[in-house]
């Protein structure tokens, strides 16, 4: 009996000798497979969060809401002038014309004749003022449209510019110096940018936006020509040649003060006469004997009162600028004419009857 319980007692404690060791294995197993926690980027965070935290009067920012601050919205920019005012004219699909005009539309100037300086006895530059609302100059207002385009002369000198036809130059000085670029003549001939009332339905003012300054093409109705008069001995006669053509604005500002009269640009005439070669004027009376705007410049076929003139002008002056004649416009009239007159007259000395 005393065996046997010895056996039952041996046979116990190596059953729980057995049952320890296996739990032992599998708590091991378990700690094994767990992930031990970053502690080094717990401390980072931690530290990146405390110096992130912005005091503010010795308040923590974060423990306090902020309303959330919003930035006005950016201005409008301001709109680009990088394009003349040209009236848009559609061509026609289909024959206008009851005769053949092409080979109008191809025709070229002829070239001038060559001027030798040694035989250029006499000559004196002249400066004229063209004004438009004049009865023989009224084909520089005509407001047709055609296939090229609309007539108006003004209208022809900006098409020319926008199809980077000639060259344009400042209004600096009349010597075609300072070329300029098309954006530089838009915003001469808008006079740049105004900033206008924004309302609403209710007719609540709502803002302001810029615009560009509307243009109206009859308001250029003044042209001012630099030509040179020339008197060749070896052909015994007389040349007008036109240098430059510019057209002439009335300056006035936003609050209504007038600046008075200037040159928006200058365009040297030889460059634009296969442009006015295939540009016809006006002629009321009869469609069929209608010129070319070369052939009305080259024929003189324009009436322009003389404004500046070489003669006995050492200090290079117009004639409203001179003395005496500043004041009188009758004056200034008076001596075109007799400028005119004296030239005729030197002219008309060269000849014995």
């Amino acid at each position: 009996m005393k065996k046997h319980f010895v056996k039952y007692l041996l046979i116990s404690f190596v059953l729980c000798l057995f049952v320890n060791i296996a739990s032992a294995q599998k708590k091991k197993t378990v700690r094994s497979g767990t992930k031990r926690p970053n502690t080094s980027s717990t401390k980072k965070t931690k530290g990146k969060t405390k110096t992130n935290i912005a005091k503010t009067g010795g308040i923590d920012s974060l423990s306090m809401p902020t309303a959330a601050v919003t930035a006005p919205p950016p201005p409008p920019p301001a709109p680009k002038i990088d394009s003349l005012p040209i009236k848009k004219v559609l061509p026609s699909l289909r024959k206008d014309e009851a005769v053949d005009t092409k080979e109008i539309k191809d025709r070229i100037p002829l070239d001038y004749e060559h001027l030798r300086v040694d035989d250029a006895v006499y000559r004196q530059k002249l400066w004229r003022e063209i004004d438009a609302r004049e009865k023989i100059n009224l084909p520089f207002m005509y407001a047709a449209d055609e296939n090229n385009g609309n007539q108006r002369f003004i209208s022809i000198l900006m098409k020319a510019i926008q199809d980077s036809a000639v060259t344009v130059f400042s209004n600096i000085d009349d010597r075609f110096t300072t070329p300029m670029t098309i954006a530089q003549v838009a915003e001469a001939i808008s006079g740049g940018t105004e900033v206008v009332d924004i309302y609403d339905s209710l007719g609540n003012k709502i803002g302001t936006k810029e615009v560009v300054r509307e243009v109206n093409l009859d308001s250029f109705y003044k042209f001012r020509i630099k030509e040179e008069v020339v008197f060749d001995k070896e052909a015994s006669r007389l040349f007008w040649r036109i240098l430059g053509i510019a057209p002439v604005k009335n300056v006035i500002t936003s609050a209504g003060v007038a600046l008075g009269e200037t040159e928006l640009f200058w365009v040297y005439y030889p460059d634009m006469r296969p442009v006015f070669a295939k540009y016809e004027i006006y002629n009321g009376k009869n469609f069929g004997a209608r010129m070319s705007w070369e052939e009305l410049f080259e024929s003189r076929m324009f009436s322009g009162r003389i404004i500046k003139s070489t003669i006995d002008n050492p200090f290079d002056k117009q004639f409203k600028e001179m003395k005496g004649l500043a004041e009188n416009g009758v004056f200034q009239l008076l001596e075109g004419e007799r400028i005119k007159e004296k030239i005729f007259n030197y002219e008309q000395d060269l000849w014995s009857y």
